[in-house]
């Protein structure tokens, strides 16, 4: 065995002197630079320009048309200052074509509830997006019987599997000739049913999940007991 192995000391260029003075291999010499070809040492003499374009050829346009709507500058009058009629009509189509300016909380659509003893700065975290949505329900076309089945079975799933912010997404209720069903349906659920023990705050979800027409729950862990309630 060799003696550097039976130390435990590993000595990998130990015998490399040995093997240069053998020379037991070959040392390739590094290649002379005046004896390249002239095709190797031509240099690209095309303009920035040719290869630009060259290397641009497969790039394709990228569409605009979900793009966020651009900061454009005002127009001012002559006496400068900036044309409020301009300024809101600009608003007005970027508000339309691009959704920027609406805010949910501040329509008559908006709805949120709390537990008691809740912090009314967690609705507001809640609906900020602050919480991570980790599972979400769709009840479009499903009867008020047939989705009030569906909601007990997706909150009680999600506790069970530890879930603590959820998505419930009921629709605006437009074609309703009084008042949103299914809407008005989840809110009386999450408040009056056995579930209210389970629900921290629920709130209406931002424009990009579904604004009015869902609704962010916030879940506890255990439900809220009599005693506890009675405390406050």
């Amino acid at each position: 065995m060799n003696s550097s192995n039976s130390s435990g000391i590993f000595k990998p260029f130990k015998n490399l002197k040995t093997l240069l003075e053998s020379k037991s291999f070959d040392i390739q010499p590094a290649p002379d630079p005046g004896s390249m070809l002239p095709d190797e040492a031509q240099t690209d003499r095309r303009s920035d320009h040719t290869i630009f374009k060259e290397a641009m050829a497969d790039v394709k346009k990228i569409s605009r048309t979900n793009c966020a709507a651009p900061i454009r500058p005002m127009p001012q009058s002559p006496d400068g200052n900036i044309d409020p009629e301009y300024e809101s009509l600009a608003r007005l189509k970027d508000l339309v074509k691009y959704g920027t300016g609406f805010v949910v909380c501040l329509t008559p659509e908006y709805a949120e509830g709390m537990a008691r003893d809740v912090n009314p700065e967690v609705v507001r975290r809640l609906h900020r997006g602050d919480f991570s949505i980790q599972d979400h329900i769709d009840l479009h076309g499903l009867r008020a019987n047939d989705a009030h089945e569906a909601v007990d079975d997706f909150l009680s799933d999600s506790i069970a599997a530890g879930k603590r912010a959820v998505l419930i997404i009921h629709g605006r209720g437009l074609s309703s000739p009084v008042k949103p069903i299914l809407k008005s349906k989840v809110f009386r659920w999450l408040t009056t049913s056995p579930w209210h023990k389970w629900v921290i705050a629920f709130t209406s979800a931002r424009l990009c999940d579904g604004g009015a027409g869902a609704t962010y729950v916030l879940l506890r862990r255990k439900p809220l007991t009599k005693r506890f309630r009675k405390k406050g």
